[in-house]
This record gives C-alpha cells, sequence and structure tokens, in this order.
C-alpha cells in the first residue's frame, strides 16, 4: 500500500491531500486566520459559571465564549489553578512538577461553581474548532501530543491505545514509559509507539517536556487571553498521526515548506526524509496528481461509485443521511440478494473514505440496500468496521437494525469540509449543473454497463457535442483508443451540432437510443 501526502501552497491557505494508492482518502485546508486549531492551549479567562448547565463560558479572544462543562475540566483543576496562581506571579520557576504538592482531586459529581469563580484564570485546550454559529469547546484536562506519546500534566496514570492488540505489548509498553516517566506527569502510549525502543520513547518524552516548559514560562505575566501553546501546522500534526513506513512520496510546491517537511521527517524518521520532494512543474500539483478530479467526483450532493452505484448524502446541523444506490448497476450476480450485497460492501468502503475526506462527524445514519440473510448483514458490518479502522477520529458503529439502517457517531473536532462542486450552465440558461469534468466519468461508467451488461450491444454510437467528441478522439492515446483497448470493441463517435456541452446519447446500429 502506497501512501502519499501531496501539499499546495497559496497566498492564504495551505492544502494538504493524502492519497492511499493514488485515491483521495483525506483533505485539510489550514488557512492563515485560523488562530483556535484542535491541540492550541490557551491562558483564558472565565466570563461566567452557569449553574444550570454545570458549565462556563470562558474569553479565549474568540468573538463568541468557549464552552467548559464542568466533565471537562479534569479531576486535578485545583493542582493546576495553584499551579497556573504560582507561575504566573513569579513564585514557582520549576515547572517539572517533581516537588509540587498536588491538591485533593475535585468531586466528579461537583457543581462548577464550588470549584471555579468568574474573572478567574485557567489553561485550557481546544478540543473542537468553531463550527457554524458555536465558539470553540474547550478543556481544562490538558494532554499534548508527541509521535510516540500524549503528555498529560498534573496526572500519574499511564494508558496504551486500544488499537495495539498484543497484550505482551501493552505490558511491555506500559513498563518501559514507566520506568522513565517523570513525577506528576500522566502518558498515554499512542499506536504508533508498537515495537518501539525505550530511547526512542524517551526523546519523545524529552520533546514534549520542553513544550511543557516552554509553554510554563509563556505564563509569566502573561495577559488573558493568550495563546500559549501552538499546536503543530497541519502538514506536521498529519505526518506525526499517520507517517508510517508505507508512505513512499511527500509532494510540496513550495520551497519554505518544503524544508520545513524535511526537517520534521528527519525529525520523525530519520534517514527518510529523501521521499520529501520539491514539485517546481508548470503543471499546478493538484491536477498532476489526479487530485482536482478526485475533488469534483468526491463532493457534492451525490457520490458516484464503479459500475454505475452511487451514494446520496444529505446534510443537517449534526445529522448526516447516506443513501446507497444500486443505480442501473449489473454484474454476474445469480440474484438479487448478492447483488444487494456486492454493491452494499462496495458503499461502505466508499462512505469509510467519505466520512475521513469531508471530515464528517455527528451522527451519521446509513441506508443500506435491504438484505435478507443475517450472515451477509454481519459481513457488511465487519467490512465497515475494518474499512474505519484507520479513522483518527473516534466513531462508533452499530449493527444493522431492523429496518437496514447503520448508525455511526464519529468525533466532530473542526467544521466539515465542504467544496462547491456545481458550476455555471455553459448553455447560459443561468442554472448550475455537476462539474464538466465529471461527464467524461459518466459516460465511461454508462458504456461499461452497456458492453459489459446481460443486454450487451455490439454496435455503439456515441452522440454528442462537437467539442465533447473532439476531446474524446484526437491526441494519442485518446479517450477512445482506451475504451477500445479496455473493452475490445471500437466505439463510433457522431459529433451533433444540436446538442448542448453536457449532452450525450448512445445509440444502437438501427439508432435507437439504448441510453
Amino acid at each position: 500500500m502506497n501512501r502519499e501526502l501531496i501539499v499546495r501552497s497559496s497566498s492564504d491557505a495551505v492544502d494538504f491531500a493524502l492519497l492511499k494508492d493514488g485515491k483521495l482518502t483525506e483533505l485539510h485546508k489550514e488557512e492563515d486566520n485560523n488562530d483556535f486549531s484542535v491541540g492550541d492551549i490557551f491562558l483564558a479567562k472565565v466570563r461566567k459559571p452557569v449553574t444550570g448547565l454545570n458549565a462556563a463560558f470562558v474569553n479565549v479572544g474568540y468573538e463568541k465564549d468557549a464552552f467548559l462543562h464542568y466533565h471537562d475540566l479534569g479531576p486535578q483543576l485545583s493542582s493546576m489553578l495553584k499551579f497556573i496562581k504560582k507561575v504566573s506571579t513569579g513564585k514557582l520557576r520549576d515547572y517539572s512538577l517533581k516537588n509540587f504538592p498536588f491538591e485533593k482531586d475535585i468531586d466528579k459529581h461537583g457543581s462548577i461553581n464550588d470549584v471555579i469563580k468568574a474573572n478567574q484564570s485557567l489553561l485550557v485546550q481546544i478540543v473542537k474548532e468553531p463550527i457554524s454559529t458555536k465558539g470553540p469547546r474547550i478543556s481544562s484536562e490538558l494532554s499534548i501530543a508527541g509521535r510516540y506519546l500524549v503528555m498529560v500534566p498534573f496526572s500519574d496514570r499511564v494508558s496504551v491505545s486500544q488499537k495495539i492488540g498484543s497484550n505482551e505489548e501493552k505490558d511491555r509498553l506500559k513498563r518501559l514509559v514507566k520506568s522513565i516517566k517523570p513525577k506528576g506527569f500522566g502518558v498515554i502510549i499512542r499506536t504508533v509507539a508498537e515495537g518501539k525502543k525505550v530511547a526512542e520513547l524517551d526523546k519523545d518524552l524529552e520533546n514534549l517536556l520542553n513544550k511543557w516548559s516552554a509553554m510554563c514560562k509563556k505564563l509569566y505575566r502573561a495577559r488573558t487571553p493568550s495563546k500559549v501553546l501552538v499546536e503543530l501546522n497541519r502538514a506536521s500534526s498529519i505526518l506525526r498521526d499517520v507517517f508510517n513506513d508505507s508512505f513512499t512520496g511527500i509532494h510540496v510546491d513550495d520551497e519554505t515548506l518544503y524544508g520545513q517537511i524535511q526537517d520534521y521527517v528527519q525529525e520523525i524518521a530519520s534517514g527518510k526524509e529523501s521521499i520529501v520532494k520539491l514539485y517546481s512543474s508548470s503543471v499546478p500539483i493538484f491536477e498532476k496528481f489526479g487530485i482536482e478530479r478526485q475533488i469534483k467526483t468526491s463532493f457534492g450532493r451525490t457520490a458516484s461509485m464503479s459500475k454505475g452505484a452511487y451514494l446520496i448524502i444529505e446534510h443537517t446541523e449534526a445529522l448526516h443521511v447516506i443513501d446507497v444506490n444500486s443505480g442501473n448497476r449489473s454484474n454476474k450476480a445469480k440474484n438479487q440478494e448478492d447483488t444487494a450485497l456486492e454493491v452494499n460492501l462496495l458503499a461502505a468502503s466508499e462512505i469509510a473514505r467519505q466520512l475521513r475526506l469531508r471530515d464528517m462527524g455527528g451522527i451519521i445514519v446509513v441506508d443500506f440496500i435491504d438484505m435478507v440473510k443475517a450472515p451477509h448483514r454481519r459481513k457488511l458490518f465487519d467490512h465497515l468496521r475494518d474499512e474505519m479502522k484507520d479513522d483518527r477520529a473516534k466513531h462508533k458503529i452499530l449493527p444493522p437494525s431492523k429496518f437496514g439502517l447503520v448508525q455511526i457517531t464519529r468525533q466532530r473536532v473542526r467544521p466539515e469540509m465542504n467544496i462547491k462542486t456545481t458550476e455555471e450552465n455553459p448553455n447560459g440558461n443561468g442554472k448550475e449543473v455537476e462539474a464538466p469534468i465529471v461527464l467524461i466519468d459518466r459516460i465511461n461508467s454508462d458504456l461499461e454497463r452497456l458492453l459489459k451488461g446481460p443486454a450487451k450491444d455490439n454496435s455503439i454510437t456515441l452522440n454528442i457535442h462537437p467539442f465533447i467528441a473532439a476531446y474524446l478522439s484526437k491526441g494519442f492515446p485518446s479517450i477512445r483508443t482506451k475504451w477500445f483497448l479496455e473493452h475490445k470493441k471500437w466505439i463510433k463517435i457522431q459529433p451533433r451540432d444540436a446538442y448542448t456541452y453536457l449532452e450525450y446519447r448512445f445509440k444502437n446500429k438501427d439508432g435507437k437510443t439504448i441510453y
């Protein structure tokens, strides 16, 4: 499996596309004006506790106050407040916590008014970026993420990622981390730490402690609100979370970014920095790697799959509904049940990709094609779980209900990636149509159905607008030539002046329209 990261830079944003065997699986945008990214830590000021919500609204510098629930305060809130007060006034210069006297944990069923007051300063971390009309969601239970470890100040707990299957490996990692962990800090061992040696873990932990110390230095006489720790830029955070030996290339079209990413790769995987390449062709980088086409075909209300099957995706504020359609799909399956299973398995793979690609969060309800056999429903459920195991967002999948619906909850930490794929109709009627680039994909799909379906047509003529006819037949190898090599049939192309740009018809040898 090959993975590539494609980085496109512009004057006001940087786009990151993650490809898995050439297929777009994640798309991220980092804008210059995004001051409230997940992982950033702020010295903030409590605006007012709200007893009815058992929460507080906190000023972090955003136009709307951030929301802090009692359950997100963390058990060691009292110790943290005491630490902030001493450090900000200059009474404490040792940030290691090894000699810091901890306070008693707060009551997990307590009231917000018992622990924090209006105008009080506290450290908070962004856990959800501002979405729609809401301000950021925050937590005062801080965590600083590294490559292999996540460090949790004011804690002593060591835990291991559940994605590490071997109990022996879990025990080994726990023993190693406990032997190097400084007092006063908890550690979460990440999945990528599997198989790593103590020296690598120790180096990662040392980097996290340096980050903590640098952050604490900023607290002295700091104004509220102010950002005291900045999460890695999006490129580095993606590499930190997903980089592994299967990465075959990181392509960057900006020289400054190229240097930064190369340095970071050298830091986390020495010897692999040669896979970072500076892209300098005149062809835009996203076009070169086929990303623009995939964006056009993957976003929007309809998402196409192979052989005519497609998804319909509808959105509300916190709920997404996905409908699976077989379209005009034809195959060699003997009955409707086998066809339904094949389409549903295909759809499950595409849905897992769509959730990551669009960063859809909240509740997702999927209406798969009905299947009667219980083993088929189980196979679909297991396949969907396998396809989503690489998803870094926390998620939960419920088995198909009696109505054939599958419910998924997926963590939502930033606004959904939403890209407009419709364009102005070239026929000039003021309406919008799907992107013309999708037209060729639709023609390919229809042609495959006609040539491989049970009612095969041996003589097919494609009637289409002259501009599109020229695009299909000119050059070498032309698209028509590729059709011939794939299907072993020559498709006649008939330019039609009367057709609009996006109009086409397939006709048989008698001139009758067959699609």
